[in-house]
């Protein structure tokens, strides 16, 4: 015990924890309810749920006093059911954001609170649906926490309960013990863990790992390497095949460029075969020969090295076939089970929403059947009665799983799709317009290459990616010749990224396009 608990005579000890499904928050709780009760405390605890697991965490609320402060009052004590703002001791949050949210419901105090928080990220869905980078900036909560807490405690808890082989619930108990936070002995807490009954030495590992870390934590967190180092250049493949495009990556392209074309080899191996891994390092070598040609050796091969990553990008688009081959992947269903906390000799089945759309069930069928029930609004609407609806589909089955996994083994007739034929059209319409670009401004054909990040996805999200970039890919030609126009294109495609429904990338097209507005000042 440190002069950092937070027990005052006659004051109850307020603890928020905030925690998503599966994370073990209601655990947590009780596991602190236990332990004081059986050191002789009065405590209670409530939960408000979240919406859903990712759009909203739940907070669980604990109040406790010792047993001797409730029989000098002469009655039993009134403890509170939802933490007031100003009013909290202790917050806990199992991933780094809910950290933030707490600091900004204000229940974190600089006189007061100490905060624990876990420095993981769960991303959420606004983060994950964006078209451009959408991920929050960690270093931003770091900061606040920094600020707002009395006492704030941050690294990453998941990381070492995953260690343990326990869940982030034990790791995070053993922080709170290690911050000397509350009035209690680490005895205290690991004899809570055993009294549970439940993963018991995976739990008192994580716990162990938990203190330690909080015991010898700095004064203050460190800012979170948000970089992402580039993928390494291997010396050996693991087929001769895939060693011969190897070798003629290293011998034939810029030094700068051959990292994310490893990354890109790897992803294009990995949507197909050896043969189209070939095709993407055909297009590499026609990009690669323009950036010779006009000035690329003096300007670092920005052109090649952007196209690197978008070439294989559009390359392995994300079609039925692929997703129902990442659906079917062992790694998956692992994640799927370490994520839920699945013990060894638990059955976990994974329910998956599927609604194939009329153009999605048209890209895998020959190209020529395809284009006939696309242009027949009779056929069209005879498969249509069979598609209004979503589909709940159980991948752990036997039925579930082998029609997934039929579904991707059509990647052999991959090349005959009616989707393959439209991606590729649109591929090589876009190496051309950046061929036919880089001939009068090089950065500008390196804007027009970065263009390609908005076509992702699949249905609709695919669909309003491919419109913005096509309505872009238009516009090059207008801002050929003008001044700065790799920063104008720069800007839309900005605009672009931030706006689902591109209100703003069209009022700055108009701009652009329209001479007599280009001296009007850009809204921002």
């Amino acid at each position: 015990m440190t002069d950092r608990t937070l027990f005052r005579s006659g004051t109850p000890i307020k603890i928020a924890i905030l925690a998503m499904g599966g994370q073990g928050g209601g655990v947590l709780a009780d596991w602190i309810v236990d332990m004081a009760e059986h050191a002789d405390w009065w405590a209670q605890t409530t939960s408000v749920p979240g919406v859903a697991q990712r759009t909203g965490a739940t907070i669980y609320y604990l109040e406790m006093l010792p047993e001797s402060t409730v029989k000098a009052a002469g009655r039993d004590p009134a403890l509170a059911m939802m933490p007031t703002p100003g009013d909290v001791d202790l917050v806990v949050a199992a991933e780094l954001m809910e950290g933030g949210r707490a600091i900004q419901r204000g229940l974190v105090t600089p006189d007061r609170t100490t905060l624990i928080s876990s420095s993981h990220r769960s991303y959420a869905v606004a983060e994950k649906a964006a078209h451009g980078n959408g991920i929050a900036d960690p270093n931003k909560v770091i900061k606040a926490g920094n600020q707002a807490a009395k006492r704030f405690y941050c690294f990453d808890l998941q990381a070492l309960a995953e260690q343990a082989g326990s869940i982030i619930s034990a790791s995070l108990f053993g922080a709170i013990a290690g911050s000397a936070t509350l009035p209690f002995s680490r005895a205290d807490y690991e004899q809570t863990i055993r009294r549970a009954g439940v993963g018991v030495d995976p739990s008192l590992n994580a716990f162990a790992l938990g203190f330690d870390a909080a015991a010898q934590a700095l004064a203050a967190p460190a800012a979170i390497d948000t970089g992402r180092p580039m993928p390494g250049v291997p010396e050996h493949a693991e087929s001769p095949h895939v060693q011969f495009l190897l070798d003629d990556l290293k011998q034939h392209f810029p030094l700068q460029a051959q990292p994310m074309m490893v990354a890109g080899l790897r992803r294009t191996l990995e949507f197909q075969d050896v043969p189209y891994a070939s095709e993407y390092m055909e297009h590499m070598r026609r990009i690669c020969k323009l950036d010779t040609q006009f000035g690329g050796p003096g300007k670092a091969w920005a052109l090649t090295c952007a196209a690197a990553r978008y070439v294989a990008v559009s390359m392995s688009y994300d079609d039925v076939i692929r997703v129902a081959d990442l659906k079917t992947r062992s790694a998956r269903f692992e994640r799927v089970r370490t994520e839920v906390g699945a013990q060894p000799d638990q059955l976990v089945y994974t329910t998956e929403y599927m609604h194939p759309r009329l153009d999605e069930v048209c890209g895998t069928l020959p190209v020529a059947l395809g284009r006939a029930i696309e242009n027949s609004p009779a056929a069209g609407r005879y498969l249509s009665r069979f598609l209004r609806k979503g589909r709940f589909l159980r991948s752990g089955t036997l039925g579930g799983f082998l029609l997934l996994y039929s579904l991707a083994g059509m990647r052999r007739f991959r090349r005959a799709t009616l989707r393959h034929h439209v991606e590729t059209n649109s591929l090589e319409q876009w190496l051309g317009l950046v061929a036919r670009t880089v001939e009068h401004d090089y950065e500008l054909a390196v804007e027009v290459v970065n263009c390609r990040r908005l076509v992702k996805g699949y249905s609709d999200t695919h669909e309003r990616g491919n419109s913005k970039y096509q309505r872009l890919s238009s516009a090059v030609g207008h801002l050929t010749g003008q001044p700065d126009a790799a920063g104008t294109l720069r800007a839309l495609l900005a605009a672009a990224l931030a706006d689902d429904e591109g209100l703003k990338l069209d009022e700055l097209l108009d701009k652009a396009l329209s001479p007599e507005k280009r001296d009007i000042p850009w809204p921002i």
